[in-house]
């Protein structure tokens, strides 16, 4: 399955065939996306590579007694591996590769990048979960590696809030600059990932003819573009309007994000076009649903309704219109039929409303962009809004933003 490269996969892959990006296609997408039969099976290959550097550090960890390796990534990743009295050699390699930063990263461009998406203030954080998260879950090779942690559909509610924590904090600007918290937070979630994959590789059941190599190139990719491109995406479709300039930025942030992360020079995009065929080649091959995918998503749309728990008639209300809006910008993305699969709730009059929202949204956006001062306003309302959602349900949920928590791995049977 995973090797072969059909016809079929040449035509228009479902996710462009309905939905957001159906009308993405239209009116967004710069020239022709499509792609012949040899670029799609170069990307396939990806498939089978992972991280060699964050998995040798993981075997470090696995080889030292317990704690010490975690020890000496955190001292490293603070305070410089050379700080280390002889450090291991896996830990000297991962960290002379991530300090040496490619050529092409434009400090000024993150810090644009960083403040057009932080403009979005709290609105960013619908297409992340409705959207990014929610569309990820199409991925059914991806998600065997999330079901096999057996923590996700118990705890979607803190793995949401960390998720959207861990996207504040690699977007806010200067927050990339090295020591700085997104930094961090990037090659501890690499590392996070290094971890799952050790564990599905130490499991009989894992099939690799189906499912591919755990969290490999390609998947990791996919998770990339559904934080940067299909985010644009969202923003725009929910009425906010970027410049040619602000989309370019952003993406170049997500590049600089996606090389931290340990994402191959060859996936990475370096402009719309480029992130736009990724998307259709990535639809072609990998958005393709199971019952997984439907478990996922019920266990995310549990998590929206939790939004009310405990607050009596008024948190029922809550919780079922969180649930019908969140439903409602996934449906008006990912497309009826994707919807239908994932049985999300089929709500008329909260799409309407979405849609209705979206509107005031882009007039409230075409006067900003022509009053002096609003652009620059809106970012810091943004920030204010984003630090409040993080300090208020950190409080609530106390996330593990070292993430130290999910480097303990247990695997379960995703059979």
């Amino acid at each position: 399955m995973a090797d072969k490269v059909s016809e079929e996969h040449l035509q228009e892959p479902e996710l462009f065939r309905q939905g957001g990006l159906r009308l993405a296609a239209k009116l967004f997408v710069p020239g022709d996306i499509h792609v012949d039969e040899h670029q799609l099976r170069r990307v396939r290959e990806f498939a089978q590579q992972e991280d060699p550097l964050a998995d040798a550090v993981v075997a470090m960890m696995q080889r030292l007694p317990a704690g010490q390796g975690r020890e000496l990534f955190e001292r490293a990743l603070a305070e410089g591996v050379d700080t280390l009295d002889d450090p291991p050699a896996e830990l000297v390699a991962f960290f002379r590769s991530v300090e040496a930063t490619p050529y092409w990263v434009d400090d000024d461009r993150l810090a644009r990048g960083a403040r057009a998406i932080t403009r979005t203030g709290l609105l960013g954080l619908f297409p992340l979960a409705d959207m990014s998260l929610m569309g990820g879950y199409l991925a059914s090779r991806a998600t065997k590696s999330l079901v096999g942690t057996g923590e996700i559909e118990y705890m979607a509610g803190k793995r949401l809030v960390e998720t959207a924590t861990w996207w504040i904090h690699v977007t806010t600007e200067g927050a990339l600059r090295h020591g700085e918290r997104g930094y961090t937070s990037a090659l501890r979630v690499r590392l996070v990932h290094a971890h799952v994959r050790a564990a599905m590789n130490g499991r009989d059941d894992w099939d690799y003819a189906a499912w591919d190599r755990p969290v490999n190139q390609v998947q990791t990719t996919g998770t990339l573009l559904l934080f940067s491109q299909v985010f644009v995406l969202g923003t725009q479709l929910l009425g906010v309007r970027y410049s040619e300039r602000e989309r370019a930025d952003i993406l170049h942030l997500w590049r600089y994000v996606g090389w931290l992360l340990g994402i191959s020079d060859e996936l990475l995009p370096a402009d719309e076009e480029d992130a736009w065929r990724m998307l259709w080649l990535l639809a072609a091959t990998e958005f393709i649903p199971d019952d997984d995918s439907k478990r996922l998503a019920a266990a995310l749309v549990k998590a929206h309704a939790a939004v009310g728990e405990g607050r009596g008639p008024f948190g029922a209300v809550l919780s079922h219109v969180s649930v019908r809006v969140h439903s409602s910008i996934s449906r008006l993305v990912l497309g009826r039929e994707n919807a239908d699969f994932l049985e999300l709730p089929n709500d008329p009059v909260a799409q309407g409303a979405v849609v209705a929202v979206a509107a005031v949204n882009f007039a409230a956006e075409t006067v900003r962009r022509r009053v002096p001062g609003a652009t620059a306003l809106q970012e810091r309302l943004g920030a204010v809004g984003r630090q409040q959602y993080v300090r208020r349900l950190g409080r609530i949920f106390r996330p593990d933003t070292t993430y130290a928590s999910h480097m303990r791995v247990t695997p379960r049977s995703a059979a």
